[in-house]
């Protein structure tokens, strides 16, 4: 964590949120920051590609390398990056912003020093909305989290202990990459809260086109800083737990270290400002150095730098062209199709999902459109374990379907059979319906004579019938058997109903 923020507590305590220890009840409070590899093809500094998954070393300048006399020149993009994804967190932009050396001595940082923001970052304040739920009656909470600030930095190099029993070795591909880092405010409170912000954030870049938020290739990374307090009382000690590398991670890191805490407070003791690890197996955090106050990093100006200016202007230009975010676009579909929150809250977590929701939905009925994208495609999306480019089906072929619905053609019933085809097969929704038989029988004449010969066949159930209604449904239940399921279930209703002579 560069600089030091003032502490403000902007929430309320929330006694469902509180972990009951043996003294009584204490509430957890969490900070994060994220370092977010910038989405661009070279470095901060260099030209280099900042490609994953190459040999070790390939993606490496004289600049990236620390050769002497080698100069770091600003890549544009970068900046532009940093800006775009600054005004999705609606926060302050600053047109003048400072990159500073954050001196230390390591294997993997050749240059002995860090290029980052410290005083003055290139982004400032800004807030986020995060919804935690459903709770038990499916309500959502929209809370609000502040964003402390985002700055540039560079990525460091790796260290690799594990390919030479004697021997360390250093990959310095990602040396130099651009990496955003974005820090909240000790807003959070819970370690849902903390994965729902985390979600978020990663939703938000990824619709930006700032980071790919893949976590599993390291381009999103979390440090947690975690404190225990009396429910209200003044903040307590942080312990930082650093590069925590997926959302459940997070999760458990903030659970065991909360509760270790806690441990800690009650035995009489206090807690050390330290740095931890966790353990994903052991699911537990372990202590890694300790940060007696700071590390004194001796920031200073680069001086090979000159001081990051643009005009508003340039903001302005960029702000224009930013893409729909999360947020308006679940207002947007609650508001325009009439969509239940909930529903809306799962179409827009990938800009992919929301896409093709509205290609299916458009010139239809939003509702239904959204019943089948959620439980029937993403349904099995998630039971094949594809992401929604490789979906089989596309939003033409299960718009056909919606259509084939509403036209009276098939049954939703028949419409589940049809999309088990088209999600195996593929093809032509209409023409498959017709070569394989699927239309549901709306034709009265033959559905008459369906009801007609079940009554036949059943004289006494028919007499019930009349004095107990609700056996209709087994005529109807017989009906939908002997037509295949073909028959259209209302028209069968209707029919078995004028037959027994029930009125409703």
């Amino acid at each position: 964590m560069t600089g030091s923020m003032t502490l403000v507590d902007t929430r309320t305590p929330d006694p469902k949120r509180f972990i009951s220890g043996a003294t009584g009840d204490w509430e957890i409070v969490v900070g994060m920051e994220v370092h977010a590899q910038v989405t661009s093809n070279s470095k901060l500094f260099s030209g280099a590609s900042t490609e994953f998954g190459a040999e070790p070393n390939a993606n490496v300048s004289l600049v990236d390398a620390a050769m002497p006399g080698m100069l770091p020149v600003i890549n544009e993009w970068c900046v532009r990056q940093a800006i775009r994804t600054g005004l999705g967190l609606k926060a302050q932009i600053n047109l003048k912003s400072v990159f500073d050396r954050k001196n230390y001595f390591y294997p993997d940082l050749p240059q002995g020093y860090q290029i980052s923001q410290y005083k003055q970052p290139i982004v400032g304040e800004g807030t986020m909305t995060i919804s935690v739920g459903p709770d038990r009656k499916g309500d959502f909470e929209d809370i609000e989290i502040g964003i402390e600030r985002l700055h540039l930095e560079q990525d460091a190099g790796k260290s690799l202990h594990d390919q030479n029993p004697t021997m360390s070795y250093v990959d310095l591909n990602r040396s130099g990459v651009a990496l955003m880092e974005i820090v909240s405010k000790p807003d959070l409170r819970s370690s849902d809260e903390a994965k729902a912000y985390l979600t978020k954030l990663r939703t938000i870049v990824r619709y930006l086109g700032t980071c790919d938020g893949n976590m599993d290739e390291g381009s999103m990374r979390a440090d947690v800083n975690v404190s225990v307090r009396r429910p209200g009382g003044e903040f307590g000690t942080r312990c930082e737990i650093k590069n925590v590398n997926s959302i459940r991670f997070v999760g458990q890191a903030i659970e065991y270290e909360a509760r270790r805490q806690i441990g800690v407070l009650e035995d009489g003791g206090a807690i050390d400002q330290e740095t931890r690890l966790f353990d994903p197996v052991k699911g537990e955090t372990r202590s890694m150095r300790s940060k007696e106050e700071a590390h004194d990093y001796r920031y200073f100006p680069d001086p090979d730098l000159l001081p990051l200016e643009f005009e508003q202007a340039y903001v302005d230009t960029l702000k224009a062209d930013l893409p729909e975010l999360p947020d308006d676009k679940k207002l947007r579909l609650v508001n325009e199709q009439g969509l239940l929150v909930y529903d809306a809250s799962i179409l827009v977590t990938e800009k992919a999902i929301a896409d093709y929701y509205e290609a299916v939905a458009k010139g239809r009925d939003g509702k239904l459109s959204a019943n089948w994208v959620i439980n029937d495609l993403l349904g099995a999306l998630n039971k094949a374990g594809k992401g929604i480019e490789e979906s089989p089906v596309s939003p033409d072929q299960l718009g056909a379907v919606l259509d084939l619905i509403k036209e009276g053609t098939i049954s939703g019933k028949i419409a589940k059979d049809l999309f088990e085809i088209l999600w195996t097969e593929g093809g032509n929704p209409r023409e498959l319906v017709e070569s394989r038989g699927m239309k549901q029988v709306t034709d009265t004449g033959a559905i008459e004579k369906a009801v007609d010969d079940v009554i036949a066949a059943n004289p006494d159930k028919a007499e019930q019938a009349k004095a107990k209604p609700t056996l209709a449904g087994w005529f109807v239940g017989q009906v939908m058997k002997s037509t295949g399921g073909k028959a259209n279930p209302q028209a069968v209703s209707d029919l078995v109903k004028a037959k027994l002579g029930i009125v409703e």
